[in-house]
């Protein structure tokens, strides 16, 4: 079986994918651009005209949404204790988790970051700092679901704590994690310490550093 091309930036979403192959034990050829690729690694829209990361390509498959590849990459082999099956207890809650974490967690981080980090000189820090509370407010539908629970689903780790431990790792880095409350901050903890992710990690800031050291033209 050919191994999946993965093409991300490190810490971006697609640490989401980098991540779930390192727990799954699934084998990627994994390819660091530099952020962003849009303009910076403009051959990349050959691949992927959106210019966004992750992309996956896997024979004639391509995935572009961080989670759907996150799930792709867990149950490629076949059933995984990453992933619900249908029929199994927390089979909906589940897909919830996994789709909340963009749609409802992630989309607000980027406005916010693009509005106070990316873009400041347009003077809309006033709107970012709105979707930075939406952020937090959001955040209520997970603290409540990990009151009395480890993990999001099915009383394991899965893919759904991938995604959305993603949204709560990327608050701590872009300035978001004030209003993080202490029980979802424990539970970033219990994430980040576990080995996979580590070496997710690992292996992306190696790509982005073997990419920094490439000879430059000119």
């Amino acid at each position: 079986m050919t191994k999946p091309i993965l093409y991300t930036c490190a810490g971006s979403r697609g640490l989401r994918a980098t991540w779930a192959a390192e727990e799954a034990g699934a084998e990627i050829d994994l390819r660091i651009l530099p952020f962003p690729p849009r303009y910076l690694a403009p051959e990349y829209l050959a691949l992927n005209p959106l210019g966004t990361v992750p992309l996956l390509i896997d024979g004639e498959d391509r995935l572009t949404e961080s989670c759907a590849i996150a799930h792709y990459l867990a149950t490629r082999a076949g059933p995984s204790l990453l992933a619900i099956a249908p029929g199994e207890a927390d089979y909906a809650a589940y897909l919830d988790y996994t789709y909340h974490a963009d749609a409802t967690i992630t989309f607000p981080q980027t406005v916010y970051m693009r509005f106070c980090l990316f873009e400041k000189d347009k003077g809309l820090q006033e709107a970012g700092q709105a979707y930075a509370k939406w952020f937090h407010k959001r955040l209520v539908k997970i603290e409540q679901r990990l009151a009395t629970r480890e993990f999001l689903c099915a009383d394991r780790f899965t893919v759904a704590d991938i995604c959305i431990g993603y949204a709560l790792i990327l608050a701590a880095s872009v300035g978001l994690d004030e209003g993080v409350p202490g029980s979802l901050k424990a539970y970033r903890e219990r994430l980040t310490a576990r080995p996979a992710y580590q070496r997710a990690v690992a292996r992306e800031e190696a790509g982005r550093k073997a990419l920094a050291d490439e000879p430059r033209e000119g």
